[in-house]
């Protein structure tokens, strides 16, 4: 664990205030939930709750299904990172964090669609470089609850791969499986 150096009072409620440099670097906005943990030396940890994340073995196993049906590389995001990757590099996506840009599509709920490899890619990791070969791709926000949870993205492998319809509706169809496994 790192210290911070903050102390912070506990009000007459039993609230607490996470500092504004803490909710910035772990990017904890107004209404996101939080996990609460303790352990045996009586500490009290805080976590950013992924309802999605909750899920991360399964989404695995759909993120392979979508790359194996599909032909192109498929990843599952929560709202702040990727949990799952199949058909492309995992040191290159998995646990990586979520790009600016696709954590406004989610908060917008937009779908987001480039069907030529000459289409400008939508960044999905804070260290993409947006000089991928390969930018025909499809993002489909996952929503649960009226609430966006993560996003399924498919991504052309070859060079001169194309998305069309058939991709945008496997992508859809898997982000709304996906958001009903929320509601249960």
């Amino acid at each position: 664990m790192k210290a911070t150096g903050v102390v912070r009072r506990i009000d007459d409620l039993g609230r607490v205030v996470i500092p504004k440099e803490i909710r910035k670097t772990l990017r904890i906005k107004e209404g996101d939930p939080l996990e609460i943990f303790t352990d045996r030396e009586g500490q009290v940890i805080l976590k950013k709750y992924s309802p999605i994340g909750e899920l991360s073995e399964f989404a695995a196993g759909y993120a392979e299904t979508l790359s194996k049906t599909t032909g192109h590389i498929a990843c599952i995001t929560d709202k702040d990172t990727i949990i799952a990757v199949s058909g492309g590099s995992k040191k290159e996506f998995l646990e990586q964090d979520v790009s600016q840009e696709l954590e406004q599509l989610m908060e917008d709920k937009e779908v987001y669609t480039s069907t030529e490899n000459s289409d400008k890619a939508m960044p999905i990791t804070k260290n993409d470089n947006q000089e991928r070969q390969n930018n025909a791709q499809v993002v489909y926000p996952i929503v649960s609850n009226g609430d966006t949870i993560g996003t399924v993205i498919l991504m052309a492998k070859e060079p001169n791969g194309k998305m069309n319809d058939v991709e945008k509706k496997v992508a859809q169809s898997a982000a709304t499986f996906l958001g009903s496994q929320m509601d249960i």
